[in-house]
Protein backbone atom coordinates (compact mmCIF):
# COMPACT_ATOMS: atom_id res chain seq x y z
CA UNK A 1 0.00 0.00 0.00
CA UNK A 2 1.42 3.48 -1.28
CA UNK A 3 2.60 5.39 1.87
CA UNK A 4 0.51 8.39 0.54
CA UNK A 5 -3.16 6.59 0.60
CA UNK A 6 -4.66 6.80 3.75
CA UNK A 7 -6.85 4.09 4.82
CA UNK A 8 -10.95 4.62 6.04
CA UNK A 9 -11.68 4.81 9.51
CA UNK A 10 -15.03 2.62 10.57
CA UNK A 11 -16.17 3.26 14.04
CA UNK A 12 -18.56 0.47 15.38
CA UNK A 13 -20.06 0.93 18.62
CA UNK A 14 -21.18 -0.93 21.83
CA UNK A 15 -24.33 -1.30 24.13
CA UNK A 16 -26.06 1.39 25.12
CA UNK A 17 -24.51 3.55 22.79
CA UNK A 18 -24.73 4.35 19.13
CA UNK A 19 -22.39 6.34 16.70
CA UNK A 20 -21.91 9.47 18.75
CA UNK A 21 -20.13 7.73 21.27
CA UNK A 22 -16.99 8.15 18.88
CA UNK A 23 -17.58 12.55 18.84
CA UNK A 24 -14.15 12.95 20.88
CA UNK A 25 -11.65 11.14 18.08
CA UNK A 26 -13.56 11.13 14.55
CA UNK A 27 -12.64 15.00 14.13
CA UNK A 28 -9.07 14.48 14.68
CA UNK A 29 -8.80 11.64 12.60
CA UNK A 30 -10.47 13.48 10.02
CA UNK A 31 -7.82 16.42 10.16
CA UNK A 32 -5.70 14.08 9.45
CA UNK A 33 -7.01 13.08 6.11
CA UNK A 34 -8.93 10.11 6.33
CA UNK A 35 -12.40 8.90 5.51
CA UNK A 36 -14.23 8.14 8.93
CA UNK A 37 -17.54 6.64 9.19
CA UNK A 38 -19.71 5.29 12.69
CA UNK A 39 -21.66 2.64 11.84
CA UNK A 40 -25.62 2.84 13.25
CA UNK A 41 -26.65 -0.25 13.51
CA UNK A 42 -30.57 -0.96 15.67
CA UNK A 43 -29.14 -3.52 18.58
CA UNK A 44 -31.45 -5.49 17.05
CA UNK A 45 -29.53 -8.83 16.06
CA UNK A 46 -26.28 -9.67 15.61
CA UNK A 47 -26.35 -10.94 12.19
CA UNK A 48 -28.29 -7.67 11.04
CA UNK A 49 -25.69 -5.27 12.83
CA UNK A 50 -22.97 -7.47 11.16
CA UNK A 51 -24.10 -6.95 7.58
CA UNK A 52 -24.57 -3.22 8.25
CA UNK A 53 -20.89 -2.82 9.25
CA UNK A 54 -20.27 -4.38 6.12
CA UNK A 55 -22.78 -2.07 3.73
CA UNK A 56 -21.22 0.82 5.83
CA UNK A 57 -17.72 -0.41 4.33
CA UNK A 58 -19.25 0.21 0.84
CA UNK A 59 -19.67 4.13 1.77
CA UNK A 60 -16.12 4.66 2.18
CA UNK A 61 -12.82 3.62 0.22
CA UNK A 62 -10.19 1.03 1.12
CA UNK A 63 -8.76 -0.39 2.84
CA UNK A 64 -10.31 0.24 5.69
CA UNK A 65 -9.47 -0.03 9.26
CA UNK A 66 -12.23 -1.34 11.68
CA UNK A 67 -12.75 -0.45 15.06
CA UNK A 68 -15.15 -2.16 17.59
CA UNK A 69 -15.79 -0.80 21.54
CA UNK A 70 -17.22 -3.56 23.87
CA UNK A 71 -20.14 -5.39 21.84
CA UNK A 72 -18.90 -3.43 18.52
CA UNK A 73 -15.90 -5.90 18.94
CA UNK A 74 -18.34 -8.58 17.82
CA UNK A 75 -19.21 -7.03 15.13
CA UNK A 76 -16.29 -6.14 13.87
CA UNK A 77 -14.67 -9.58 14.46
CA UNK A 78 -17.36 -10.99 12.17
CA UNK A 79 -17.49 -7.65 9.22
CA UNK A 80 -13.69 -8.01 9.25
CA UNK A 81 -13.24 -11.03 7.05
CA UNK A 82 -14.18 -8.73 4.47
CA UNK A 83 -11.55 -8.31 2.02
CA UNK A 84 -12.19 -4.50 2.54
CA UNK A 85 -11.06 -4.41 5.48
CA UNK A 86 -7.08 -4.01 6.19
CA UNK A 87 -6.63 -3.97 10.43
CA UNK A 88 -8.56 -3.89 13.31
CA UNK A 89 -8.93 -2.42 16.52
CA UNK A 90 -10.55 -3.30 19.58
CA UNK A 91 -11.41 -0.96 22.24
CA UNK A 92 -12.35 -2.80 25.91
CA UNK A 93 -14.34 -5.18 23.86
CA UNK A 94 -15.82 -8.66 23.48
CA UNK A 95 -13.96 -10.41 20.52
CA UNK A 96 -15.79 -14.16 20.35
CA UNK A 97 -14.25 -17.47 18.75
CA UNK A 98 -15.94 -19.39 15.76
CA UNK A 99 -19.29 -20.47 17.76
CA UNK A 100 -18.82 -18.19 20.70
CA UNK A 101 -21.34 -15.36 22.12
CA UNK A 102 -21.12 -12.43 23.81
CA UNK A 103 -22.80 -13.63 26.63
CA UNK A 104 -20.82 -16.54 27.20
CA UNK A 105 -17.67 -14.37 26.72
CA UNK A 106 -19.13 -12.11 29.64
CA UNK A 107 -20.14 -14.92 31.73
CA UNK A 108 -16.50 -15.79 32.15
CA UNK A 109 -16.28 -12.81 34.22
CA UNK A 110 -19.42 -11.60 35.86
CA UNK A 111 -19.25 -7.33 36.26
CA UNK A 112 -20.99 -4.81 38.65
CA UNK A 113 -23.30 -3.74 35.76
CA UNK A 114 -25.35 -6.43 34.40
CA UNK A 115 -26.83 -5.96 38.84
CA UNK A 116 -27.74 -2.40 37.31
CA UNK A 117 -29.98 -3.17 34.34
CA UNK A 118 -33.59 -3.85 33.94
CA UNK A 119 -35.38 -5.31 30.65
CA UNK A 120 -38.46 -3.55 29.78
CA UNK A 121 -40.30 -3.85 26.37
CA UNK A 122 -37.97 -6.55 25.10
CA UNK A 123 -34.67 -4.62 25.48
CA UNK A 124 -31.92 -4.11 28.13
CA UNK A 125 -31.84 -0.65 30.28
CA UNK A 126 -29.51 0.84 32.41
CA UNK A 127 -30.93 1.67 35.74
CA UNK A 128 -29.89 5.44 36.34
CA UNK A 129 -27.30 4.74 39.75
CA UNK A 130 -26.12 2.00 37.20
CA UNK A 131 -24.26 4.15 34.52
CA UNK A 132 -21.37 4.43 37.02
CA UNK A 133 -20.32 0.71 36.32
CA UNK A 134 -20.28 2.18 32.53
CA UNK A 135 -18.61 5.48 32.77
CA UNK A 136 -17.46 6.17 36.16
CA UNK A 137 -14.56 8.04 35.37
CA UNK A 138 -16.48 11.16 33.39
CA UNK A 139 -17.83 13.61 35.01
CA UNK A 140 -21.08 13.71 36.48
CA UNK A 141 -22.33 15.65 34.44
CA UNK A 142 -21.00 13.44 31.24
CA UNK A 143 -22.26 10.52 32.90
CA UNK A 144 -25.73 11.87 33.10
CA UNK A 145 -25.55 12.41 29.26
CA UNK A 146 -24.42 8.78 28.86
CA UNK A 147 -27.55 8.02 30.63
CA UNK A 148 -30.14 9.75 28.83
CA UNK A 149 -28.60 8.90 25.63
CA UNK A 150 -27.68 5.14 26.03
CA UNK A 151 -29.44 2.90 23.51
CA UNK A 152 -30.94 -0.42 24.75
CA UNK A 153 -30.32 -3.54 23.02
CA UNK A 154 -32.82 -6.19 22.39
CA UNK A 155 -32.53 -8.46 25.23
CA UNK A 156 -31.77 -11.68 23.37
CA UNK A 157 -28.90 -10.15 21.01
CA UNK A 158 -25.54 -10.98 23.21
CA UNK A 159 -26.87 -14.54 23.04
CA UNK A 160 -26.83 -14.73 19.21
CA UNK A 161 -23.83 -15.60 17.11
CA UNK A 162 -23.34 -16.74 12.95
CA UNK A 163 -19.71 -16.69 13.27
CA UNK A 164 -17.93 -19.36 10.91
CA UNK A 165 -14.87 -17.41 10.59
CA UNK A 166 -13.34 -14.57 12.66
CA UNK A 167 -11.51 -11.47 11.69
CA UNK A 168 -8.62 -11.66 14.11
CA UNK A 169 -7.16 -14.78 12.85
CA UNK A 170 -6.28 -13.38 9.69
CA UNK A 171 -5.79 -9.72 9.73
CA UNK A 172 -3.67 -7.29 12.81
CA UNK A 173 -5.21 -6.61 15.80
CA UNK A 174 -4.78 -4.10 18.61
CA UNK A 175 -6.37 -3.88 21.45
CA UNK A 176 -7.08 -0.89 24.44
CA UNK A 177 -7.59 -2.54 27.35
CA UNK A 178 -9.47 -0.70 30.16
CA UNK A 179 -7.97 -1.31 33.78
CA UNK A 180 -10.68 -0.37 35.40
CA UNK A 181 -13.74 -1.54 33.30
CA UNK A 182 -16.96 -2.43 35.22
CA UNK A 183 -18.85 -3.68 32.12
CA UNK A 184 -16.24 -5.86 30.45
CA UNK A 185 -14.24 -7.26 32.73
CA UNK A 186 -10.43 -6.29 32.60
CA UNK A 187 -9.67 -9.95 33.68
CA UNK A 188 -11.91 -11.13 30.49
CA UNK A 189 -10.21 -8.28 28.04
CA UNK A 190 -6.56 -9.76 29.06
CA UNK A 191 -7.56 -13.31 28.16
CA UNK A 192 -9.52 -12.49 24.51
CA UNK A 193 -6.53 -9.60 23.70
CA UNK A 194 -3.88 -12.92 24.20
CA UNK A 195 -5.94 -15.29 22.99
CA UNK A 196 -6.19 -13.09 19.56
CA UNK A 197 -2.10 -12.69 20.21
CA UNK A 198 -3.13 -8.54 19.43
CA UNK A 199 -0.97 -5.73 20.36
CA UNK A 200 -2.35 -4.64 23.43
CA UNK A 201 -1.99 -1.32 25.48
CA UNK A 202 -3.40 -0.98 28.95
CA UNK A 203 -5.54 2.38 29.91
CA UNK A 204 -6.37 3.44 33.77
CA UNK A 205 -9.85 3.93 32.24
CA UNK A 206 -13.39 3.16 32.66
CA UNK A 207 -15.44 0.93 30.14
CA UNK A 208 -15.54 4.23 27.89
CA UNK A 209 -12.12 4.99 26.94
CA UNK A 210 -13.06 6.83 23.55
CA UNK A 211 -14.75 9.20 26.27
CA UNK A 212 -11.81 9.21 28.82
CA UNK A 213 -9.12 8.95 27.10
CA UNK A 214 -9.31 9.81 23.22
CA UNK A 215 -6.52 10.86 22.97
CA UNK A 216 -4.78 7.63 23.60
CA UNK A 217 -7.69 5.81 21.38
CA UNK A 218 -6.59 8.14 18.63
CA UNK A 219 -2.86 7.13 19.02
CA UNK A 220 -3.18 3.60 18.95
CA UNK A 221 -5.35 3.90 15.58
CA UNK A 222 -2.56 5.89 14.41
CA UNK A 223 -0.24 2.87 15.30
CA UNK A 224 -2.56 0.68 13.11
CA UNK A 225 -2.74 3.19 10.27
CA UNK A 226 1.16 3.62 9.95
CA UNK A 227 0.91 -0.31 10.07
CA UNK A 228 -1.53 -1.04 7.71
CA UNK A 229 0.09 2.09 5.19
CA UNK A 230 4.04 -0.28 5.29
CA UNK A 231 2.18 -3.12 3.91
Amino acid sequence: MSAQTKPAIVFCHGLWADGSCFSKVIPTLQADGHEVIAVQYGLNSYGDDVETVRRTLGRVNSPAILVGHSYGGATITGAGTDPRVAALVYIAAVVPDVHETVQSELDKYPTEIFSQIEVAGGRIWIKPEGVKYFAGDLSEQEQKLVWATHYPPAAQLLEQQNLDEVAWKSKPSWYILAKNDQTVHPDLQRFLSKRMKAITIEADSSHVIMLSQPDLVIDVIRKAVAAVQKR
